[in-house]
């Protein structure tokens, strides 16, 4: 080993290996991708269970977290475009959003409804150069990245100083009953339901996998802190909606002067 991987911090995968889904962690993107790229036609289905409120909120949330006309956006691991048509209606015509996954069937979904600019790319890679964006966003995908700490690091890296980050990401209550309740809605409800609309086993295994990764991720105090060792300034949490939905909120510190 080279004096520079030795000294390569440790990775934080958002969750342990779930032998359930695949063997080892190597083997996870690959199984995501895979998984990802079977349903992508069945993802604005399953969206339309919540009779897309999800994306509601999201668009609220964001305009209330910083996004503004004029800005330049990121949203990664975009999907099916549903966010950036939101975050494009904000920014207006002044502003440019730009959509990134790493999914090339998501991809064509998005391409559907979205004109603007699309990439393909991982969260840990970013194809975007260094103070690129005023604000970046993520939703309910940081469990589907190999490593926090290179993600937060590439998001502080596109990030112009001043920028802000906002990620939207799945929450489990933390009482045995809420926990209980949240694991029969989101582990048996929804699957059922999703396997009921879209008539798609692969589609119901992607919600069983939601729960799963949901329920083993890393808990928030962790995340935060990683947000902290990338340089995210006033990082935090906050619970939006208790057994459900959390929000991960940094700035980059603004240039000095």
């Amino acid at each position: 080993m080279s004096e520079a991987e030795d000294r390569k911090p440790e990775p934080l995968p958002p969750h342990r290996t779930l032998t359930s889904y695949y063997d080892a962690d190597p083997e996870r993107s690959e199984y995501v991708f895979d998984l990802f790229n079977k349903t992508a036609h069945h993802y604005d289905t399953i969206e339309r269970l919540f009779g897309n409120g999800g994306l509601l909120y999201r668009r609220w949330s964001m305009r209330l977290n910083g996004l503004k006309p004029g800005m330049r956006a990121l949203d990664v691991a975009t999907g099916t475009g549903n966010v950036i048509v939101g975050s494009a209606k904000i920014v207006g015509p002044t502003g440019q959003v730009f959509g990134c996954d790493p999914n090339p069937g998501m991809l064509r979904e998005a391409r559907r409804k979205f004109s603007g600019p699309l990439t393909r790319g991982v969260a840990q890679e970013l194809p975007f150069k260094t103070d690129t964006f005023d604000f970046l966003s993520m939703g309910i995908a940081l469990r589907h990245v190999s490593d926090l700490k290179a993600t937060f690091g590439e998001y502080y890296r596109v990030l112009k100083p001043g920028g802000r980050l906002w990620i939207l990401e799945g929450h489990v209550a933390t009482s045995k009953v809420g926990h209980a309740l949240t694991r029969f809605v989101w582990g048996k409800l929804i699957p059922g339901l999703t396997k009921l609309s879209t008539g798609s086993e692969e589609a119901k295994l992607l919600m069983d996998y939601y729960w799963d990764t949901v329920e083993q991720c890393v808990p928030p105090e962790q995340i935060v802190g990683a947000l902290d060792a990338a340089g995210f300034q006033d990082a935090r949490v906050r619970v939006t909606v208790p057994g459900a939905f959390c929000e991960y909120k940094g700035q980059k510190p603004p240039r000095a002067g």
